[in-house]
């Protein structure tokens, strides 16, 4: 596979098969994305890989606590500004309205709606799961630096044959996530990534992108 293919073949999966995905595998993209990008090659990201039992219970334990509806743990970052000015705005609704559509969820459907949100926490089926840290004393560049070895994963996961699903969404059970891979406390959890082969009998809408004239201006 070459990258124009991986790129463009790479989305957020939201329904894997059961199937392990090998370990050398797991190994052999890890150990490529460390060659990613960052300021004074500092590589800020700290990642916990879970397979097998740890991550069974991790997910036990978040789904039963969205189940109960316990409050989520304290913000450590802004996910979204409080007001998505447009396109922004618009942009996001469209995403939302494309894939509750795919699921066959009407939008006043709420209880449907939430069950469909707790696929995060059974991270939608997938045998593995990747959380990614960064030190709380590190700036918005940093942030950077991590944005781009996550998107080199998920590239080299595609070359594998496999698919991803980043999840900013295990940032609010930041608590739970660290009963089970005990980071120092010097560490924030950014996201959880889900890892594995895709299931292809969810039904899926592949979102659309911007036109190229919107977001890139060429000057010469």
């Amino acid at each position: 596979m070459d990258v124009y293919e991986a790129v463009k073949t790479r989305r957020a999966v939201r329904g894997f098969t059961d199937r392990p995905v090998p370990d050398d595998a797991l190994r052999r993209v890890l150990a490529a994305a460390a060659w990613a990008p960052s300021g004074s090659n500092i590589q800020p990201w700290r990642v916990y890989v879970l397979t097998g039992e740890p991550l069974k219970q991790l997910k036990k334990a978040a789904v039963e606590r969205v189940t109960a509806g316990d409050p989520w743990d304290e913000r450590q970052f802004q996910m979204y500004p409080p007001e998505l000015k447009s396109p922004y705005g618009e942009r996001r609704s469209a995403f939302g309205i494309q894939r509750y559509t795919a699921l066959g969820v009407a939008r006043e459907d709420w209880e449907a709606r939430q069950r469909a949100a707790l696929g995060n926490w059974d991270c939608f089926g997938a045998p593995t799961a990747l959380f990614c840290y960064i030190d709380r004393d590190l700036g918005m560049p940093q942030w950077a630096d991590m944005g781009m070895y996550l998107q080199t994963v998920m590239l080299l996961l595609r070359a594998e044959g496999l698919h991803s699903c980043p999840q900013m969404a295990w940032s609010q059970v930041r608590e739970t996530v660290a009963d089970a891979v005990s980071p120092p406390d010097d560490l924030i959890l950014f996201c959880g990534m889900s890892i594995g082969y895709e299931d292809p009998s969810v039904s899926v809408a592949r979102t659309g992108r911007a036109p190229l004239g919107d977001t890139v201006s060429f000057v010469s």
